[in-house]
């Protein structure tokens, strides 16, 4: 009995163990995926700025055990198809110059519906496609700044101050696009979003709250989302955050985007303990420190899309 008593310890230590994806670091293939993995920013996002990555950390977790990672720019303020043209060039691009035939796109907040473009328009670059607090149905927030009638000095206030804050980012971080911060807004909504799902609706759910098709045009769709605008004391970002939240009342959501709109396809899980920035481990990785780790759970769907062959 006494030695029957540690073995069923060491038995449930090491079950733990792999469930949380500790041995997952020793494995050098954990995260080798058929088709490389293609980080596609939101809104007033960006590659990196003064040493401070928007995916923070996030392709060295995934290289490291065996994906191969690139990091696109776009415009940091547009339109969703405007957006959608520019990663599709860089996606040309880099099929032509490294010789891979497709990507496996992950999108942040805008970058969901911007990944969801090229996926529509050219599905033989596409192998999959991931929403990490996608606005795939919109944002609330973006409702309420589309309150400012069209066309009106308060638009054009915001405009230019919206403007001026993507023309920055865009400088510092070398993308060299125009920006249109009103037209990001627009698309933004839920009544634009909406309306690109009428032209684009691959992977996004017919109900209100459900999930998408898995597989359309032999292209995987996956989503994943936080529900906790306030996460960690010392993060500058939670209380922008938790005033962004405001909007949307009594439901979920991460600070900027609804827990349903971030449905797409497969949804992996859509309450974690994270708010927008949090996904994909900004600001310098201040999250939960009692919730899952974003890193993980990138390599862990780093890992699932190994699994699908993709």
């Amino acid at each position: 009995m006494r030695r029957i008593i540690p073995a069923l310890l060491l038995t449930v230590l090491l079950s733990s163990a792999s469930h949380a994806g500790f041995f997952s670091f020793f494995d050098r293939n954990y995260t080798k995926t058929q088709y490389p993995i293609v980080l596609v920013h939101g809104l007033f996002g960006f590659d990196s700025i003064l040493g401070m990555d928007y995916f923070y950390r996030v392709p060295q977790a995934l290289e490291r055990s065996g994906a191969t990672v690139y990091i696109v720019t776009v415009a940091a303020a547009n339109e969703t198809e405007v957006r959608g043209e520019q990663l599709l060039a860089q996606l040309e691009t880099l099929s032509a110059v490294t010789g891979h035939r497709k990507f496996n796109l992950i999108g942040h907040s805008h970058g969901s519906p911007t990944s969801r473009y090229v996926a529509s328009v050219r599905p033989d670059l596409v192998a999959s496609v991931t929403g990490i607090g996608g606005t795939n149905k919109g944002s609330a927030t973006a409702d309420i700044a589309r309150f400012v009638e069209p066309g009106s000095l308060g638009e054009d206030i915001i405009g230019l101050f919206a403007n001026t804050l993507a023309q920055l980012i865009d400088g510092v971080s070398g993308g060299g696009y125009e920006q249109d911060a009103i037209g990001s807004f627009r698309d933004l909504t839920t009544e634009a979003s909406l309306a690109f799902n009428e032209i684009h609706p691959q992977g996004v759910p017919t109900s209100d709250c459900g999930e998408g098709d898995y597989v359309v045009n032999g292209i995987r769709y996956y989503s994943w989302s936080g529900t906790q605008p306030l996460t960690n004391v010392l993060d500058l970002s939670d209380p922008l955050m938790a005033i962004a939240s405001v909007p949307f009342l009594f439901e979920a959501n991460d600070g900027l985007v609804g827990r349903c709109s971030s449905h797409l396809g497969m949804v992996v899980r859509d309450d974690y303990r994270m708010n927008h920035l949090d996904e994909v481990n900004l600001l310098l990785g201040l999250h939960d420190i009692l919730s899952t780790d974003p890193l993980t759970v990138f390599r862990q769907h780093a890992n699932r899309l190994k699994q699908a062959g993709l």
